[in-house]
């Protein structure tokens, strides 16, 4: 028995149900971390996945008679993880969570108007969790190769398609499940689902989100995350802005205002760099991209405390997209990072 992930191992032992307890437990070892993903993929948020998560696995222990192990273990918990995820966002305000607010055009100058608590902001996904996953090889139907698609770009454009729409394009372009598959799972004819197909295909195209073979991190980009890591720690803002593409977008959540064009964002960074006295930074991972968690000096109490997370879209030598969790937010997110609450000394 196989699915896209590769051989399916007999569950249970001669004898005995399907899944008994040993087998169940070997079953959310398995599959743990891609169930993740895939949650997140949908939600946007890290606590909902790993909710969603725990409570997909609860209701997999539940209905575990169901399983006759004659179908794909992996393709019956995705199954039961997705439906959650809708049911999930059904119930809550908005359907996606976003780095940009729709139909806000980009800011010049600084930024007055503080943090918004109230717009759910996409989080960023840490690379620990990425290794080894089950669904690093999907199946032949898949557009996206698996770290595309945790890319902070993707899961922010996918976060604006309606909910039955991310499914299907997660299910059929990410982990390679037929169209016939995915009708049985979110109901309706294959021909809907090949029209929702079409239409999120459509609204990621319209935001240049590609489809792209990028499989594992460049040696450009391990010398552009250094360069930017001594750039903060050296205090120098212009070596700073010189990373930046001409056209580099730049967010920070979860404040409202965004920045297009290494000017712009130049201009705003000028006007928030001299808040602190130094800057220490760790390389982390976000996303299948470079990431860094950035602890920050302050002039009065002299202490050191998190500060911001950072997640660089290398183009070539250049970055095309920053974005920097700031506070509260940043440093809310440190521990799911593996990042202490002060910088270890060198």
């Amino acid at each position: 028995m196989t699915d896209a992930a590769g051989p399916i191992e007999p569950l249970g032992r001669p004898g005995q149900p399907v899944l008994d307890r040993l087998a169940f437990e070997r079953l959310t070892v398995a599959h743990r971390r891609a169930l993740k993903l895939h949650c997140y993929r949908m939600m946007g948020s890290l606590n909902e996945a790993d909710d969603l998560v725990q409570e997909t696995f609860l209701k997999a222990w539940r209905a575990r008679s169901q399983f006759d192990g004659r179908g794909s273990a992996r393709g019956w918990l995705y199954a039961i993880a997705t439906k959650s995820c809708l049911n999930a966002i059904k119930a809550r305000s908005s359907a996606g969570r976003i780095l940009e607010q729709p139909g806000r055009s980009p800011s010049e100058g600084g930024a007055n108007g503080g943090p918004t608590a109230e717009l759910a902001w996409l989080d960023p996904y840490p690379d620990v969790e990425l290794p080894d996953i089950a669904d690093d090889r999907p199946g032949p139907e898949a557009r996206y190769e698996a770290r595309e698609a945790v890319r902070l770009a993707f899961v922010a454009a996918i976060q604006l398609l309606p909910p039955r729409q991310r499914a299907a394009l997660l299910l059929c372009d990410v982990l390679g499940w037929s169209a016939i598959e995915t009708a049985q799972l979110l109901g309706g004819s294959t021909a809907s689902i090949n029209s929702a197909l079409q239409r999120a295909r459509a609204t990621l195209g319209n935001r240049q989100v590609r489809t792209t073979q990028r499989s594992r991190p460049s040696a450009d980009e391990g010398v552009l995350l250094e360069r930017y890591m001594q750039a903060w720690q050296a205090d120098n803002l212009d070596r700073l802005v010189d990373l930046l593409r001409e056209d580099a977008v730049y967010h920070m959540p979860p404040w409202r205002e965004w920045y297009h064009g290494r000017p712009a964002v130049g201009a705003f960074l000028r006007t928030v760099w001299g808040n602190f006295a130094a800057y220490r930074a760790v390389a982390i991972g976000a996303n299948a991209q470079p990431a860094v968690g950035v602890y920050a000096l302050g002039r009065q109490d002299s202490a050191w405390r998190p500060h911001s997370l950072h997640v660089i879209e290398p183009a070539e030598d250049r970055i095309a997209a920053l974005t920097i969790y700031v506070p509260p937010l940043g440093p809310a997110l440190f521990a799911a990072f593996g990042l202490p609450p002060e910088p270890v000394a060198s």
